[in-house]
């Protein structure tokens, strides 16, 4: 009895492992209710047994897809999508029919546009009293959110933890407000669904974004990574969040990515436009994919220290324009509290991310978009003439006062305050005691806030002529 009762839980034993093996296992974010990007070959991917053959029926199409794991178990397929609609499913069904794998079905899938968004504490904000105002008709099944968990690793993991979930009441109270708002005018405009996917964690340095080989690769950001201080509400080696929060989700089919990030980065702010660049070119080399980067300029603040480090910071922002297919949106004209480390309105600051998607990856046709950038400066008889990009209409004040954040200077490098002319083509800047200007400043500090903005109500990029030190 005793020899028979071993041989049956030995029989049994192997029986599990067999059928565990043999089973199909996914992560997180390929689940029910996800939103897969339209017009795409969106990757599915997972575990199985080993060299395991299955097969994938999606709903919107006839012919099915197979797909073999490899001789470790782990398996990828891409899948073609058609334009955007809603609910599908997807069957993942195996092929073995001397060994039946159980087969998965993901319910109640959408298909439409799918942005990752990412940085620190302002893009992870939720609940502002913008999004309270709205709550109670904030329902939207075709808008859904899957939210990354925080976690840290000091190598690339294969999986990450979260869930997809629609828009509702309850749901939008914990989601990224500018994230939100940038996906609701996408969705109103375009009148398909949005799958926004926040991967983002408060106060963290940019340097925990990307891989930590891209750091060491140059001397600059290595230095720079050395000086993070250690906190204890955040990790605060470089590459720890990537790993853990960026890689494991990088098969994710995406159209772009939004990026909110940059005060934790200030006191080394000479090195950001190299990281800042780095981490885009890591991402979309993770992802395979040459996808839009759009970012937000940081917003003015009253900082401990330096007078420039939000500046600077910005200028280095700023300066990363010139990297391909990237936007910035500038928010000086959005904040009414420079000792609030967090800007309360997050409406516009999604809404403008949202006209650059609409416009650059989109096609709509909205003739001005984004903030006006210097493009060169004209000096003559005591004068400085500025021309920008991006205001064919010319400049107007928010309060109709006198243009503000305006100041110039002569060789001495003694800036004083300038007296501003706005017209169509150009501003005009002067001051009765600089007889022979060579240079100019525009919201270079960290509390500036000017009231100029294009008539299309765009705040100009803060910027400056010269190159001199600044403390």
């Amino acid at each position: 009895m005793k020899k028979l009762l071993l041989i049956s839980l030995f029989i049994a034993n192997v029986l599990f492992t067999y059928r565990t093996d043999a089973q199909i296992r996914l992560p997180s974010i390929i689940s029910d209710n996800m939103v897969l990007q339209q017009n795409s070959e969106a990757t599915l991917w997972g575990w199985s047994g080993a060299s395991e053959r299955f097969v994938i029926i999606s709903s919107w199409k006839e012919e099915v897809d197979t797909v073999q794991a490899s001789n470790i178990g782990k398996w990828k397929a891409k899948i073609k999508t058609p334009s955007a609609g809603g609910p599908y499913t997807i069957t993942l069904k195996g092929m073995n029919r001397f060994r039946p794998t159980p087969s998965i079905v993901l319910e109640n899938i959408m298909i439409g546009e799918v942005w990752l968004l990412s940085g620190q504490s302002n893009m992870e904000m939720s609940n502002n009293q913008q999004i309270k105002d709205i709550l109670p008709t904030s329902a939207n099944s075709n808008i859904r959110f899957f939210t990354v968990d925080k976690k840290a690793s000091e190598y690339p993991q294969d999986h990450a933890d979260g869930d997809w979930v629609s828009c509702d009441e309850e749901t939008l109270k914990r989601f990224s407000a500018a994230g939100y708002f940038f996906g609701k005018k996408i969705h109103d405009e375009l009148k398909v669904p949005i799958g926004l996917i926040q991967s983002a964690w408060s106060g963290t340095p940019i340097e925990l974004w990307e891989p930590a080989s891209v750091i060491d690769s140059d001397p600059i950001m290595k230095k720079a990574a050395s000086e993070i201080v250690v906190k204890t509400h955040r990790p605060h080696q470089p590459g720890y969040l990537y790993n853990a929060m960026i890689y494991p989700i990088s098969n994710y089919t995406i159209s772009g990515a939004l990026w909110y990030q940059g005060e934790s980065n200030t006191p080394r702010a000479y090195a950001y436009e190299k990281m800042l660049n780095g981490m885009i070119g890591s991402w979309r080399e993770a992802f395979q994919n040459d996808f839009p980067f759009y970012y937000v300029q940081i917003a003015p603040w009253k900082y401990d220290t330096s007078l420039y480090e939000g500046a600077l910071l910005q200028e280095a922002q700023s300066k990363s324009l010139s990297y391909p297919k990237t936007g910035m949106v500038v928010i000086t004209d959005l904040v009414d509290d420079v000792t609030n480390l967090h800007p309360q309105n997050k409406k516009d600051v999604g809404e403008r991310l949202a006209l650059l998607a609409l416009a650059e990856t989109y096609g709509k046709n909205i003739p001005v978009y984004k903030s006006p950038v210097l493009k060169n400066m004209e000096i003559d008889k005591g004068k400085a003439s500025l021309y920008f990009s991006d205001a064919p209409n010319g400049f107007i004040t928010k309060d109709g006062g006198k243009p503000t954040e305006f100041m110039i200077a002569g060789s001495n490098k003694k800036f004083l305050p300038a007296d501003v002319q706005l017209k169509k083509d150009k501003i005009i800047v002067s001051n009765k005691n600089i007889k022979e200007p060579v240079a100019v400043r525009f919201s270079f500090s960290n509390i500036g806030i000017s009231n100029v903005l294009s008539r299309e109500g765009f705040p100009i990029v803060p910027f400056r002529t010269d190159t001199w030190e600044v403390d």
